[in-house]
């Protein structure tokens, strides 16, 4: 009886191969082997994983039938390495490994050597070690150089430990090239060499500037610009020099003294009326460059322009809602003096920018911007202002996030700046001051009771400021206070300084007790007397009067009276006083200035009331306008008011209102008189909408889009009067089409009115274009209409097709009325490519284009026929069985063909050669202890022929089939439990003839000997063996046999010992308010061969990279989350432990912290039909809340006992609920309840509607 004896390949190598083996170079050894196997293997020798070619130079293979070596002669470094001898037949295959250093001088260094020019004298050489060090420590390294135009070698260090040198003494000039050696114990190696390269600097003198451009002039300078040079020569620009030539010279002059630093400069000194000549050259370290061309002349004048940008400006600090700006003014004014500064800021990533409003206007260089949003990040930009207008804008050069800083700034004083600081007059006083703080502290010098003198030279740097007076006089004389501030908070602290000088003018003259014929006057200086009285004056003349100091030095400055003195009285009675309107609970008050002040500014006027029915006069306000509104008067009283003027000599006579007011009602509900709810305007175009409207009192209105507040930007404006307010929208785009609803409302009520704004202008692009259908001859494609069509209807589509070879494209048809077409006359086999653009009256909107399509049948040939095996053999014949191909290539499969081939031929017959339909074939005649392979092949209705399937292998054809059996110890008969990082090892005896394929299989997936896998298999054993288990090495292990006869198999379920998996997830966020919400989450789906013990939760604003622990002890898989921030975005992380440790994370989406609602809005539509003394019937009225969720949640509406299905009318959208009751009574009060549900969690929100009886109704309607 024929029988297959196979038996894998053996080896029997040498011990001292088993380690690396050590051969010195020049000698030649022999690595050699006894094998064995049945078929007789196949033997290869391999180095590096690659076969040695038998051609290859000293190496020679020589092999028998059981032996076999590999040979190498005279061997040098590069026979060093891993060889491998590889035995392989139909038992499998062997491998014995051999590592083999050959111990000689080392290799080149590896890779280039990187030369490096410094200058024209000196450079530096970087190289990499050797890949080969043969065999040995590399100790040092050789380097050489010559010049390309000499053939010997100069030694220039022969003892280099380092991978890095620093060649000096070049020739400049000269070319030259250098080689790197490395050595050992037994030579010098190869050398590598460099590239040529000349000694040369690497840069050189800059190019020229552009020509100088006069940005202002003045009467006697000018401020000039330029731009950098376009080349810098290789090194960075040092600075600058302006030259000056005038008209009537010839000679160049230097404008600046020293080098400039900026792109532009104040040149000073010039005479008005003369012309100029101006060029800059550029400075590096190579030296000057070549000047640029001169300017144009340029006269000498006064004239008035814009001011320049602020320079330096920067943000020395921010805080969560602040942002700090400083800057310096500009270099050039405009010719006319800077009268204030203009802030604007934007968010990042918005285009618009937006003023920052200020009361009183911006005069100092510095500014902070409030109110801002923490975390936002924000853009900011200042611009100067003088006579002629806003200049340039000068913008913050990075971003500034709103974030908070904790350290306040400090001031230290030096012991001698805590006493009085005296300086002679004419002197120079230097304050000298350490600061610190973070951010750098914004620093202001002040003089307590005045200006700091134009004379004060102020520096500042991030360690301490200086302040400086040059020829100081009585008037420096004072307390200095300095003020250093940022984010964090301010420091201050004060110098006293004293300059020794005649006596400064007297202060705080004051005149006092002003009679007909004699004033006071009074002096607070260090005299001995400050007051005299002066007699003798002349009634109603004005006089001035002054007061001079005298000390040792001298007599001093006068201190003059600012304004004439005249003697005053109090002021007469107010104007006529005007009754402007009434309300059921206030009036309000007009009058007109007295006739004459009483020589004495009104500083208040002061209204009081007195009722009918009392004597008393009350105070109800005092105010320097001249009006009021009295609030809190009683309905149906009559009230009495009167008016007095005050100035600083006293009160005037009051003035009476002639009549008495009645307290009454005068309220109307504002009313807009709309003419048109609808406007239209074409793109590019202003659009003016002016809304009428009347009320008392005066209404305040509110402009909305959309259903959100109107926000004005430099196109959208709104200008409101006391009768109209009106919108201009600028240029109008498609962000201005939407509904616009302006609000109308005083004390009585609101009221609104909707219109709709339409801008025309061409469509955008159609959507979602598909090619529904391919064939040899025509395509059909369809698309959808575009999201945006300009306003108006489009009118048609045109659709253009081009060959993918070429870039033209042609059009198919210019009228397509339809959103599809079907295109024929195409080219089989062509390769198309179609676009599709949407056409109004207003224009055509861009293409939208198709993938690449050929035009071809849509057939393709079938999968390969699957689960191709042996059912059953015997001594002359074999049945074998298939399953259908996975896919039929588009057409029915019609039949099979059937394939083998025998051990000793190479060319596959055909079995069957009518069409087989079904999935089975008996295939007799064959030779019975012969091995043969078989395939399948399926064919379409198309014609077309699938791709064979896989082979059933060899099958011997005999009678004596023994089906497989597998004999496992008893221990794997349970669970088989492992530690992390210890070795699994799964054994079993196995039998079966034909020999069975053996197959190992993890959760039903074949595995292979990869990694830290490795599967033995010989005829009788097969072993799994797995090397630092981990978790992930858990579950079922299966063990499959399968011959001709047929399959067995076992499965061993394994368990490693090691730390959780992740939880299973989604990690579900649910129930999300304003400040908290709830996770829930599954246990793991390993628990890592432990019991979970407990959950770690964690949270962390997206904002921000640090996790702020929850839970560290949480048991249940469910836990809710609080003290959450609104508005702030989150992610929550979930870890299982168990008793191994911590496992792995479950990460949820970023969630926001916002309740799924808001406020419910007020009914509407609310109409009384009918009313009696108890009740009365509405005829109804409609509830409307606005929710969000995701996905978008179910709404109910809830009404104890009520059925509100049946009782209203419940209308929801997926971001809007709401419910009409019709014919409503009383009963209809009550609380009505809307509940919210999705997959994430529920929420719910009562509301309490009320139905008045007729008298509250008559109430609330008056």
């Amino acid at each position: 009886m024929a029988q297959d004896v196979i038996e894998a390949p053996t080896a029997i190598i040498d011990l001292k191969f088993k380690t690396t083996t050590v051969f010195p170079a020049g000698e030649t050894f022999i690595i050699e082997a006894d094998y064995f196997g049945k078929p007789l293997p196949e033997v290869a020798w391999l180095k590096e994983g690659k076969e040695i070619d038998k051609s290859t130079t000293r190496m020679e293979v020589k092999t028998t039938l059981t032996h076999t070596s590999l040979v190498v002669s005279d061997c040098v470094r590069s026979d060093g390495g891993h060889f491998m001898l590889n035995l392989s037949n139909i038992g499998g295959t062997t491998t014995v490994p051999v590592i083999v250093k050959v111990l000689d001088k080392p290799g080149p260094p590896d890779g280039s050597i990187k030369v490096k020019v410094i200058s024209a004298e000196k450079c530096n050489l970087h190289w990499n070690p050797p890949v080969n060090d043969g065999g040995a420590t590399v100790t040092h390294y050789v380097i050489e150089k010559r010049e390309t135009s000499r053939v010997t070698w100069t030694g220039v260090d022969s003892q280099v430990e380092g991978v890095s040198y620093k060649v000096s003494k070049l020739v400049p000039g000269k070319e030259y090239i250098f080689r790197i050696a490395a050595v050992n114990k037994y030579g010098i190696g190869d050398f590598l060499e460099t590239e040529p390269f000349i000694a040369q600097n690497p840069y050189t003198t800059p190019s020229a500037p552009s020509i100088p451009v006069a940005s202002a002039v003045a009467g006697d300078s000018i401020v000039l610009t330029w731009e950098r040079p376009t080349s810098d020569g290789g090194s960075e620009i040092d600075g600058y020099i302006l030259e000056k030539r005038d008209k009537d010279g010839v000679r160049w002059t230097k404008c600046n003294k020293r080098r400039l630093n900026d792109l532009r400069f104040r040149c000073t000194g010039l005479t008005e009326g003369h012309y100029y000549q101006f060029r800059v050259c550029a400075e590096n370290a190579a030296g000057l460059g070549t000047p640029s061309e001169p300017s144009d002349y340029i006269k000498v004048c006064d004239v008035t322009y814009p001011p320049g940008p602020p320079t330096n400006l920067k943000s020395p600090g921010h805080s969560r809602s602040t942002v700090s700006l400083s800057w310096s003014k500009p270099i050039y004014d405009g010719g006319s003096a800077i009268t204030g500064f203009v802030v604007e800021m934007k968010e990042a990533g918005e285009e618009e920018w937006t003023e920052c409003p200020t009361s009183t206007g911006i005069v100092d260089t510095n500014y902070t911007v409030r109110r801002l949003r923490e975390n936002a990040e924000y853009n900011f930009r200042v611009c100067a202002v003088n006579a002629a207008g806003a200049g340039e804008f000068a913008d913050l050069p990075e971003s500034v996030v709103a974030t908070e800083k904790v350290e306040p700034p400090e001031i230290e004083l030096d012991q001698s700046l805590r006493k009085i600081v005296n300086v002679r007059s004419c002197s120079t006083l230097h304050l000298c001051v350490n600061i610190r703080g973070n951010p750098e502290p914004e620093v202001k010098w002040s003089k307590e009771g005045g200006s700091l003198s134009e004379r004060a030279q102020i520096e500042v740097t991030p360690s301490y400021t200086e302040l400086m007076i040059e020829n100081v006089n009585r008037n420096d004389t004072g307390k200095y206070v300095l003020v250093a501030e940022n984010c964090a908070g301010s420091k201050s602290a004060f110098i006293n300084v004293r300059i020794l000088d005649s006596p400064s003018a007297p202060t705080q003259l004051q005149v006092k007790d002003v009679k007909r014929d004699s004033a006071f006057t009074s002096v607070c200086s260090d005299c001995v007397r400050n007051s005299y009285k002066i007699e003798n004056l002349q009634e109603g003349c004005f006089y001035f009067f002054r007061v001079l100091a005298v000390n040792e030095f001298g007599c001093g400055l006068p201190v003059e009276t600012t304004d004439a003195v005249k003697v005053a009285e109090v002021p007469l009675s107010p104007g006529k006083i005007t009754l402007v309107d009434v309300t059921a609970t206030s009036a309000k008050l007009t009058w007109e200035k007295p006739d004459h002040d009483g020589g004495s500014k009104i500083t208040s006027y002061m209204v009081e009331m007195q009722t009918e029915d009392e004597d008393l006069w009350t105070m109800c306000s005092e105010s320097r306008a001249l009006e009021v509104t009295i609030e809190g008067l009683i309905k149906g009283n009559k009230y009495f008011f009167r008016v007095s003027a005050a100035n600083e000599k006293g009160r005037s006579e009051p003035k009476l209102l002639p009549a008495p007011v009645t307290v009454k009602d005068n309220s109307v509900k504002p009313v807009i008189n709309l003419l048109c709810n609808s406007f239209s305007v074409k793109t590019g175009n202003d659009l003016k909408i002016d809304v009428p409207f009347k009320g008392t009192p005066q209404p305040t209105v509110e402009w909305r889009k959309d259903g959100i507040e109107l926000k004005e930007t430099s196109r959208v404006n709104v200008q409101t009067t006391e009768t109209s307010s009106q919108i201009t929208i600028k240029d109008a785009t498609k962000l201005d089409v939407g509904s616009y609803e302006v609000l109308v409302s005083n004390a009585v009520g609101t009221t609104s009115a909707e219109f709709s704004v339409n801008v025309f202008e061409r469509p955008g692009p159609p959507c979602d274009l598909k090619i529904d259908e391919v064939s040899v001859d025509f395509v059909s494609l369809s698309w959808e209409a575009p999201i945006y069509i300009g306003g108006c209807q489009i009118s048609n589509y045109v659709v253009e097709k081009r060959d993918t070879s070429s870039t033209f494209w042609q059009c198919v048809s210019g009228t397509v009325a339809r959103t599809s077409i079907k295109i024929s006359r195409l080219t089989q086999g062509v390769e198309y490519q179609f676009r599709v653009a949407a056409e109004n009256r207003y224009g055509k909107s861009s293409y939208v284009e198709s993938d690449p399509v050929i035009a071809q049948y849509p057939f393709n040939p079938p999968g390969p026929p699957i689960d191709l095996h042996v059912v059953r053999a015997s001594k002359n014949a074999i049945v074998i069985l298939w399953g259908k191909p996975e896919t039929d290539g588009g057409d029915p499969i019609l039949g099979y063909h059937i394939e083998c081939k025998d051990q000793s031929n190479s060319c596959w017959l055909k079995c069957n050669f009518t069409n087989l339909l079904d999935t089975f074939l008996e295939v007799t005649g064959l030779t019975e202890g012969e091995q043969y392979d078989f395939r399948v092949i399926a064919r379409n209705a198309a014609d077309l022929f699938s791709a064979p399937s896989e082979n059933t292998g060899p099958i011997t054809i005999q009678h004596d089939v023994e089906p497989p059996k597998i004999v496992m110890d008893d221990l794997f008969r349970q669970v088989v439990v492992v530690k992390s990082g210890d070795l699994l090892k799964i054994d079993a005896d196995i039998s079966g003839r034909p020999n069975p394929t053996v197959t190992w299989q993890k959760n039903g997936r074949i595995i292979g000997a990869k990694g830290r896998v490795e599967i033995h298999i010989t005829k009788m054993h097969t072993s799994l063996v797995i090397r630092e288990c981990v978790r992930k090495d858990s579950g079922q292990y299966t063990l499959t046999l399968q011959n001709a006869g047929s399959a067995t198999s076992k499965t061993i379920t394994c368990k490693i010992l090691d730390r959780p998996g992740p939880p299973a997830g989604p990690l579900k966020v649910s129930g999300i308010s304003a400040e908290k919400c709830c996770l829930s989450w599954e246990p793991p789906m390993e628990d890592g061969g432990a019991e979970i013990m407990h959950y770690t939760v964690e949270k962390c604003e997206t904002s921000r990279v640090s996790w702020t622990l929850v839970y560290d002890d949480m048991m249940a898989t469910t836990c809710k989350i609080t003290k959450l921030v609104k508005g702030n975005e989150y992610l929550f992380r979930v870890k299982a432990v168990n008793k191994y440790g911590e496992g792995e994370t479950l990460e949820s989406d970023p969630v926001k912290a916002l309740d799924p609602y808001t406020t419910a809005s007020a009914p509407t539509d609310v109409e009384v039909t009918s009313a009696s003394a108890d009740s009365m019937t509405v005829s109804s009225f409609t509830l409307t809340v606005p929710y969000s969720g995701k996905p978008t949640p179910s709404v109910t509406w809830d009404k104890v006992d009520v059925d509100l299905r049946v009782r209203g009318l419940i209308n929801t959208t997926s971001s809007v609920s709401s419910l009409t009751v019709e014919q409503a009574t009383r009963d209809d009060s009550g609380k009505y309840v809307v509940k919210l549900q999705n997959p994430a969690g529920s929420a719910s929100l009562t509301l309490s509607v009320r139905l008045w009886t007729k008298q509250q109704l008559k109430y609330i309607l008056n």
